[in-house]
């Protein structure tokens, strides 16, 4: 039997489940079964409860910490390769450790290449993700790698929100590009923050460049972590004449104080993925599902078919 023929399987990390579910429904076919064994010490075993022999496997999995996320995508992955699937695809919608992506400082590692090479060593035979903090990340694995966008996602809704004297804005310099892109497609000005850190989540002075006087405003991002720079840089627009400040993030990390950051904010929506599961519910946070996406792709991936249709920017 030809391998596209073949049906694919689709399994779920611990923290994925609810997402590998819908990517499941979407695509088509049931989640498949895993049995997690935890030891007393904590240590713990997943196992496959049916054969993956020849098999495509798609391994749905977020690594954000607990470093036991990323461990359990390790062994699922060597749990796949040991039992001869043929085809082993990672699928990270969050890939985490990847701000570490370079030396910022001496004596310090570069973990998103560390973590690169892990995966591969694992079983991962290709490589699907989504809004990497850096795209040069990809160049890390020598598998392939599919990068996906969340613009596919958040760009409907945003034109469907039909905001008149629409800026977008970055919450600083290294967003530039992806603001940019936005703004080409949906025709509209940008506006960029200019920020200085006394220490990694501690902002100590940010800038506006640009006007946003009269302008409703959509921060964009990839991911938000304390929510720092996006209240910070939201108050510092509605200061600054904006009508309305929204933000679209992929990613929501959202750790230590940023839920209460963001109930305190000026910031009217933020609109995330729901490639992180949320830690509690919020009137001012938008979930857009990403599955959908995952599972086209998934879908084209195992039929050998083009991709590109996909991105929208």
């Amino acid at each position: 039997m030809a391998d596209v023929e073949k049906v694919a399987k689709i399994f779920a990390c611990s923290q994925s489940t609810v997402l590998a579910k819908s990517i499941a429904d979407s695509y088509g076919i049931p989640l498949g079964k895993v049995n997690t064994m935890h030891f007393s010490d904590g240590e713990f075993q997943p196992s496959f409860e049916e054969s993956v022999r020849g098999s495509r496997v798609f391994i749905i999995g977020s690594t954000f910490p607990s470093s036991d996320n990323l461990m359990e995508m390790l062994l699922m992955l060597d749990a796949a390769k040991r039992s001869s699937a043929r085809h082993i695809t990672a699928v990270l919608p969050y890939f985490g450790w990847a701000r570490q992506d370079r030396k910022d400082k001496p004596r310090v590692p570069i973990a998103a290449k560390m973590v690169a090479k892990m995966l591969e060593t694992a079983g991962a035979t290709r490589i699907i993700t989504m809004d990497l903090h850096a795209d040069q990340i990809q160049g890390f694995f020598e598998k392939p790698v599919d990068h996906l966008f969340a613009s596919t996602v958040f760009l409907p809704y945003l034109k469907n929100l039909n905001l008149d004297d629409l800026t977008i804005a970055s919450p600083d310099m290294g967003g530039s590009k992806r603001a940019y892109a936005y703004s080409k497609f949906l025709e509209s000005d940008v506006v960029i923050c200019y920020k200085q850190r006394a220490k990694a989540n501690k902002i100590s002075h940010m800038e506006l460049i640009g006007d946003v006087t009269g302008k409703n405003v959509v921060l964009a991002d990839d991911m938000v972590d304390t929510a720092g720079t996006l209240t910070h840089a939201a108050n510092l627009m509605m200061e600054r004449g904006a009508k309305s400040v929204r933000a679209i993030c992929s990613h929501p990390v959202l750790s230590g104080g940023a839920y209460e950051k963001l109930e305190d904010s000026k910031l009217e929506e933020l609109i995330v993925t729901d490639s992180i599961p949320l830690k509690k519910d919020s009137p001012k946070i938008k979930v857009l599902s990403c599955a959908d996406l995952f599972a086209d792709v998934m879908k084209a991936v195992h039929y050998n078919k083009s991709i590109s249709g996909k991105f929208l920017m």
